[in-house]
């Protein structure tokens, strides 16, 4: 992966922000992405304020942010060689309470991001015939749960599961790879903005009974990055959260 360049979205913090820390360290050229321009700035002031980096702070759900993010890209690096899709929105919300802002809310920000960012990047793959595009789902597709009731985030991550899928039969003669990543429960800001005091507390959802630090998903989206003959697939990055229950 050194010089190639990776679009990484959601990257001001938790996964996104430990996902790009691993790209710039071996020496891959990385566009960061985040809604918030000061988080953003703080972030890639944190990682060093690296030469291989740069940023582009935008509102992932419109579609111009994508195009904006792809032309830097090629500008700054010359290519797009992966783009990986972590910016994302999740709480829990009854079924019944849920609004019309709620979904737009998810589906402007999760399916709409990685569908208008996949879109905006291809173009480039197709000139290269080559590329990888990750995306992030969430194990709970798979594998509902009574106590957390989650309908408007899951419906946009099941479409962005679909959506995977689709895109690895349409581009995969182009030699262009689209996968997912399905994390579990991860360390990360998440859990104390849906209001989980103590993350570890959920540790009993994954049979390895502890739950997942970022670098895990860092270091599978690392692997997806550079492997060149795996596409259409979910990963799930989960401790066996989808394979079983310990009771």
């Amino acid at each position: 992966m050194k010089n190639k360049t990776v679009i990484i979205t959601g990257a001001s913090t938790g996964i996104g922000k430990e996902i790009a820390k691993y790209f710039i360290a071996r020496k891959s050229n990385v566009v960061m992405n985040s809604f918030n321009e000061d988080n953003l700035i703080k972030a890639f002031n944190d990682l060093g304020a690296p030469s291989n980096a740069t940023y582009l702070a935008g509102d992932i759900s419109k579609q111009k942010t994508s195009k904006k993010l792809a032309a830097l890209a090629k500008e700054k690096f010359n290519s797009v060689d992966v783009l990986i899709n972590n910016a994302g929105v999740f709480a829990p919300k009854p079924f019944l309470d849920v609004e019309e802002k709620d979904l737009d809310l998810y589906l402007g920000v999760n399916l709409k991001g990685t569908y208008f960012t996949s879109q905006a990047v291809i173009p480039q793959m197709l000139k290269q015939q080559n590329g990888s595009i990750i995306n992030i789902g969430t194990v709970l597709v798979d594998h509902a749960i009574d106590g957390f009731p989650a309908t408007a985030p899951l419906t946009s991550k099941g479409a962005i599961h679909s959506l995977t899928r689709q895109l690895a039969a349409e581009f995969g003669k182009n030699n262009i790879r689209i996968n997912t990543i399905a994390p579990g429960i991860i360390r990360s800001p998440l859990q104390g903005k849906i209001g989980i005091e103590n993350a570890d507390s959920l540790a009993g959802l994954h049979l390895l009974n502890r739950i997942g630090e970022a670098i895990e998903i860092a270091e599978a989206a690392y692997y997806l990055a550079s492997s060149n003959f795996i596409t259409g697939e979910t990963i799930n990055i989960a401790g066996g959260h989808t394979v079983g229950h310990a009771i």
